[in-house]
Parts: structure tokens; sequence; C-alpha cells
């Protein structure tokens, strides 16, 4: 089982204020910025409900293919977090809408954080109402 993770980021303050915006919608807010005195200066900062579980660091920004994707408890928080994210400067990689080729209650809704990496929202298990 995963603990936590950081993603090195090129802009820390913008991968932060892209990252407060985007997951308030799942319950997750920045709760602990390391001081710079035990980073050597890097900038640092952990987001999670009750405990920081995913990080961002201003150094060595990731590269590549990158995948993280965060659990929601209900459709309309999967919604909520890509409106979000969009609106925080977030790309979108895959509207709001059910996956079934994954399982058939898989509604999951993809944006590019600004440094292009895959952030997702997913809920399992609960099919989104139908549309009246």
């Amino acid at each position: 089982m995963i603990d936590h993770i950081t993603l090195g980021v090129a802009d820390f303050d913008r991968s932060a204020a892209f990252y407060d915006k985007a997951l308030a919608p799942l319950g997750l807010s920045r709760l602990y910025t390391v001081p710079p005195e035990f980073t050597g200066g890097v900038q640092s900062t952990g987001y999670g409900d009750t405990r920081p579980f995913f990080w961002i660091a201003g150094q060595d920004a990731a590269q590549g293919k990158v995948h993280v994707a965060f659990r929601a408890q209900t459709p309309a928080q999967v919604d909520a977090f890509h409106a979000a994210a969009l609106a925080a400067g977030g790309r979108d990689n895959g509207p709001p809408g059910l996956r079934p080729h994954y399982h058939p209650d898989y509604y999951g809704a993809f944006v590019l954080d600004p440094d292009g990496f895959n952030i997702e929202a997913v809920c399992h298990g609960a099919a989104p109402a139908a549309p009246v």
C-alpha cells in the first residue's frame, strides 16, 4: 500500500494554486508545508484529508508520463473536481463520465495539471443519477 507520493513540479506556486482549487471538491486541502530549514530551501507541501499523502515539491520536476488518481465519494465530486481544475488552469483530458471499459460503475474525469501530468478523480460503485 502506498502511504504518500511526491511530485516534483516546475513552478511550485503555480502548481500549489492549481491543487489548492482542484482538490478542494474532493475534501482535500493543503495540510502541511515543510519549513525550508528541513528541506534545504526546497518548497514542499502536502495535501490530504486528515493527513498529507499527496505532496508537491519545487525541485527536480518530474518528466514523462505521470498519472495520479484521487478517489471521490460521489459522481458529483468528480464533476466538481473537473470544473474546479479547469477553472484553476488545468486542461481537459477526459470529461466526467462512466468508463465501463474499466468496470461498469467507474465514473471518472481527467485533467492535465500545469506540468501536463494526468490528474484524475474517480468514483467507484456509484453510477450518476440519470438525467431528468
